[in-house]
């Protein structure tokens, strides 16, 4: 999905966001349809909610593509791994989250990690006072991204409680759309025939893949599935290299690894607690 989104070059963040939603749809009906939950999928308790988290993700997805068209791909991919160290701040301060000194030392690690990433691009002020360009703009765009994406994960937090997966998914890419037709007077640009098929190869391949990774978690503990999320840092350097000729950097292989090692630490020591919390519950006699 990021390559052909790059591939299609730099356009309007909305007329990018209308391409990925809308045509995320087609596989994800597909999917419902199968699945035999397509009638189902649309029955909510909280539409505000969805709308909430669909404005709130827009924005991010917005934002994560203005970084994306800006910076070489490792660069944008190991930045926007920022999401769960936010996400971990967010969970704590919003929803009370008890947070322990080993999470605290790895968000902070992370976000370390993500400074050696960004700093050399990150040249806010120039020597004749202009503005450090487009790798400026799209570290600020890109981690701006994984803050927002942040509160979007919160958001879903409340939603899952009383609404399904499907309806989640299915809510947000129609949400995401709508939200993204707004953005039209804004100036939306011509798109040549590479362009087109990019961004609708995009929308396909990011519908798919919101359906590969909740079947992943559907199947398997969030301890085991997610650490193989980060290695799409390793995919973004190989595709970076052979598709756009981009080689990273010192900066971006070290903060990469930091970024990354901090992330699976975060998953793992939550998975060590779900499993103490698992035993303490059994230990506990029942009273009656």
């Amino acid at each position: 999905m990021a390559t052909a989104i790059k591939y299609a070059g730099q356009l309007p963040a909305g007329q990018i966001v209308f391409f990925r939603s809308f045509f995320a749809i087609l596989p994800i009906v597909l999917y419902l349809v199968i699945a035999g939950q397509l009638a189902g999928a649309w029955k909510t308790k909280h539409p505000v909610g969805h709308i909430m988290r669909g404005l709130v993700g827009v924005t991010a997805m917005a934002l994560g593509f203005i970084g994306l068209t800006r910076l070489p791909l490792p660069d944008s991919t190991a930045i926007g791994y920022a999401r769960p160290l936010v996400t971990v701040i967010l969970g704590a301060v919003l929803l009370g989250e008890v947070v322990r000194r080993y999470r605290w030392g790895a968000v902070i690690a992370g976000l370390v990690g993500v400074l050696v990433i960004s700093w050399p691009k990150l040249q806010l002020f120039r020597g004749d006072g202009g503005f450090g360009g487009d790798e400026a703009i799209g570290v600020l765009a890109t981690f701006a991204s994984a803050c927002i994406a942040g509160l979007a994960t919160v958001l879903v937090r409340r939603l899952v409680d009383t609404e399904r997966t499907a309806t989640i998914v299915l809510y947000f890419s129609v949400t995401a759309t709508v939200f993204s037709l707004v953005t039209i007077p804004f100036g939306w640009e011509a798109l040549s025939t590479t362009q087109t098929i990019s961004l609708v190869l995009s929308g396909f391949f990011g519908g798919l893949g919101q359906i590969l990774l909740t079947e992943s978690y559907r199947h398997g503990e969030v301890s085991t599935i997610a650490p193989f999320e980060y290695t799409s840092v390793i995919l973004s350097i190989v595709i970076g290299y052979f598709v756009f000729t981009e080689v990273p950097g010192w900066a971006t292989i070290i903060g990469s690894a930091i970024v990354t090692g901090s992330g699976i630490f975060i998953i793992y020591r939550e998975h060590r607690l779900g499993l103490e919390r698992g035993k303490a519950r059994r230990a506990v006699t029942p009273q009656g």
